[in-house]
């Protein structure tokens, strides 16, 4: 049995379960239910239940998903709320979704919800409940250190499922609070123990996109939200600077993109670079895309100082990256140069780079800029 910072029994206290309506956030509560915790079940009301665009649905907040949550904590046999909480998401997320993606950038808004809305406004308004601890369904481990006296964040047993990358921004006082029960479990252990304990969501077909944008994709999401504005269009031009064609707006492109770039040039072309202050898209082959390092201007450091000199880490710079060696490199500004054994492909400032020893994550922060 693991003791938190401050010395007490974790199990005692009354914890906040964040319910999706999905099969994940439904066993993580099933699981802390068998072990004897005292749960309160919340759904986050996010996005979409009035607005501009009244009953339209992105990936989240759809009423079914409310009541598939609900009907689990019945089911299991705990108390059950909705908090609505579309001021702070908006504030929070799909502001800054919106405007990094008009900067030219990539937004990793899974991250930011995480660290703004679920373990910092969640976790602040579960006190009035009477909960002390925030617990979800994500693919990740926790382990309490008494010789550092500290908890770790480590990545899941099933590395396909992990979700560390997108925790790296919580701080150790929120990881204190936090309950992963899902991170030494696979996907198909966990749809069993649903399918056992006859929850309805055991089948549940799990949503692999941002949940707040809906099937038109993230263009037409963005050009609602930004309404009736003038058309920032501009020029789409190779690394030599020579005009390829034009596009209609910089928020329609990310680094890395191939698809989509209305170019005729019968050869295969990325997205290398986006130059907002000029409104200017970079194209050029595959190869053209590597770059050696990236700078982080402000990473989040879990549960240790800033390093005073180099250190050798695993560093991921999106989801589904493998990780690849580093040297992270501080600077006197308190940023990270992150210089990579081998150049990596594709790397997208508003993405983030999470710093990795074995299947620890030391910290991480957004990514500025690709050299």
């Amino acid at each position: 049995m693991n003791a938190d910072r401050l010395g007490h029994d974790r199990r005692k206290d009354r914890i906040a379960a964040a319910m999706s309506g999905g099969v994940d956030s439904s066993v993580a509560a099933l699981l802390l239910h068998r072990q004897g915790e005292s749960l309160v079940g919340i759904s986050l009301q996010l996005y979409d239940a009035g607005g501009p665009h009244p009953g339209r649905f992105g990936r989240c907040c759809s009423p079914r998903d409310f009541m598939d949550a609900r009907e689990v904590a019945e089911r299991i046999g705990f108390p059950f709320y909705v908090l609505n909480m579309e001021r702070e998401f908006r504030e929070s997320v799909i502001d800054d979704f919106v405007d990094q993606y008009r900067q030219g950038k990539t937004p990793l808004p899974c991250a930011r919800c995480n660290t703004q809305v679920k373990f910092g406004e969640l976790m602040d308004r579960a006190g009035t409940l009477g909960c002390t601890q925030v617990a979800t369904g994500h693919y990740a481990r926790l382990h309490w250190d008494p010789v550092a006296e500290r908890t770790r964040l480590l990545r899941s047993k099933d590395r396909e499922k992990d979700q560390s990358y997108f925790l790296f921004g919580l701080t150790s006082s929120q990881l204190d609070r936090a309950r992963f029960p899902l991170g030494d479990l696979d996907k198909q252990s966990v749809r069993q123990l649903a399918r056992e304990a006859g929850l309805a969501v055991a089948e549940k077909p799990e949503s692999m996109d941002i949940c707040f944008v809906p099937e038109e994709g993230y263009r037409g999401f963005i050009e609602k939200e930004l309404g009736e504005v003038p058309r920032e269009d501009g020029e789409i031009v190779n690394s030599e600077g020579k005009l390829l064609g034009r596009h209609s707006g910089i928020h329609r492109f990310t680094v890395g993109q191939r698809h989509g770039l209305g170019l005729a040039t019968g050869v295969s072309l990325y997205v290398l670079e986006i130059q907002p202050e000029f409104r200017r898209i970079v194209v050029g082959g595959r190869e053209a895309q590597t770059r050696g390092s990236c700078h982080v201007p402000a990473p989040n450091w879990i549960g240790i100082n800033a390093p005073p000199g180099p250190v050798d880490a695993v560093v991921q710079i999106r989801h589904r990256h493998p990780g690849e060696e580093a040297t992270l490199w501080p600077d006197l500004r308190g940023g990270v140069t992150v210089r990579f054994r081998d150049p990596q492909r594709a790397i997208a400032p508003g993405q983030a780079a999470v710093f990795y020893r074995d299947d620890e994550v030391l910290g991480g922060g957004t990514i500025q800029s690709a050299n």
